[in-house]
């Protein structure tokens, strides 16, 4: 499955339009290679009208960092300012400037860490400034579609139904395996061939950690940090153990949790905290831990197409992150707000994905590598639809099965495919 010369239609950029209609500074932050400079720099010659200049060009860094105020009087227009977090001292600047003149859309600021991460961006420009997430591919951007799974996961229809597979193709165990493998990076897609694919993710671990700790973090442990990651890549999906992976990798555990958040302000690591019907005690339980990308994912396990389409313990791990980052991806630009969760009872049910929109609906995913799932695949999300009560709107068990089949009120399968079809076609309202 090759994608050349992509061209591709990035869902978000009708949200980041909006925001630059009315909020003076907005961000765009994302991992490394994702598309932000592409995007923003596509937005600035056409529809936004914009100057662009990127903080990795030293004579522009070396201007904004040796005078910050001057640098921002002298820019003329809308502007964007790529990689914003390689010169904080700008942050300030455009403070004031935006205080003296509040028009929306004056700054368009990218990044490759969590911007509100940095302290003198959460500090500085609070109340000025939305932020929007730029994740990889979601597969619906790949085949040209505004990916809607989600949205049809809050809506009213009873019975969810994917759209015959011509308008949203039916996902073969083989065919997810090359999906996995392969995972949404812009430059990892457009390679040719699982070889040079491999290339370019051994490159992308060593610059992006690399940078990492150059422009957010100031460590020594730089092959601690990617020891770190290759760890946890095996632990994708599962609880976070501290102290065990202190053990693990005969690191303190001050400095791993340090080393945890750099990776997770990279957006190469992200948690999925636990969701309760009480909002106190998911403080205090434990999250899980994914790799946000399953191309990333399978690289760091070492594991090619076929290999991953043959076991089925890593079929299924690869399988569990990539679903809970096609969802993530897709709430990026989703109107409703949605949150995501695990949950997981004191006797051991468990729910890979809890979603939670704005009204407080609850929608629980669970992932199944299987074609023939079974009423004991509903386990969990029986015990999900008991703890949220009327909350409960929906549970799906994604799976391997060609078509969806019910399981009783709210609780149905669904290929996998779905989470990209164009549309979920109504059933029984």
């Amino acid at each position: 499955m090759e994608y050349p010369e992509l061209v591709i239609h990035r869902n978000l950029t009708d949200a980041l339009l909006a925001a630059l209609a009315d909020t003076p500074v907005v961000a765009l932050h994302g991992a490394r290679q994702v598309g932000k400079s592409t995007l923003a720099q596509s937005l600035a010659s056409s529809v936004h009208r914009a100057s662009y200049y990127t903080l990795d060009d030293a004579d522009v860094r070396s201007a904004a960092s040796s005078d910050p105020a001057a640098f921002v009087a002298g820019l003329d227009g809308p502007v964007v300012l790529d990689e914003i977090q390689r010169a904080p001292e700008l942050l300030l600047a455009i403070k004031a400037a935006v205080d003296r003149d509040r028009s929306p859309g004056r700054f368009l600021v990218t990044g490759s860490a969590q911007l509100m991460a940095l302290p003198r961006l959460a500090d500085t420009l609070a109340g000025r400034i939305e932020i929007l997430t730029l994740h990889p591919f979601t597969q619906g951007e790949m085949l040209g579609e505004r990916d809607s799974f989600v949205e049809a996961l809050f809506s009213r229809r009873r019975v969810l139904t994917p759209l015959p597979a011509e308008h949203g193709p039916v996902a073969t165990r083989e065919g997810l395996a090359a999906r996995l493998a392969m995972g949404g990076y812009p430059e990892a897609v457009a390679r040719g061939g699982e070889a040079r694919r491999a290339a370019w993710f051994r490159s992308y671990v060593a610059t992006a950690t690399e940078r990492t700790v150059r422009d957010v973090a100031d460590i020594a442990g730089l092959p601690d940090l990617r020891r770190l990651l290759a760890a946890l890549a095996y632990r994708s999906g599962s609880l976070v153990n501290a102290a065990d992976l202190s053990r693990t990798l005969g690191l303190p555990q001050t400095t791993l949790r340090r080393y945890l958040a750099l990776l997770e302000i990279s957006f190469l690591v992200g948690r999925l905290p636990p969701w309760s019907a009480n909002i106190t005690s998911r403080l205090v339980k434990t999250a899980k831990i994914y790799v946000t990308d399953s191309g990333l994912l399978a690289h760091l396990l070492g594991v090619e197409t076929a290999r991953l389409a043959g076991e089925q313990m890593l079929f299924g791990q690869v399988l569990e992150s990539f679903v809970v980052s096609e969802i993530d991806r897709q709430g990026a630009w989703n109107d409703a707000s949605v949150r995501l969760f695990h949950f997981r009872t004191h006797a051991g049910r468990e729910v890979d994905i809890v979603l939670e929109d704005g009204r407080g609906r609850v929608v629980g995913v669970e992932v199944k590598a299987t074609a023939s799932p079974s009423a004991g695949d509903f386990a969990g999300l029986r015990a999900l639809a008991v703890a949220a009560g009327e909350r409960f709107h929906r549970g799906v068990v994604l799976c391997l099965s060609q078509s969806p089949v019910p399981f009783g009120p709210r609780l149905q399968t669904l290929p996998v495919s779905a989470l990209w079809s164009r549309a979920l076609s109504a059933g029984q309202e």
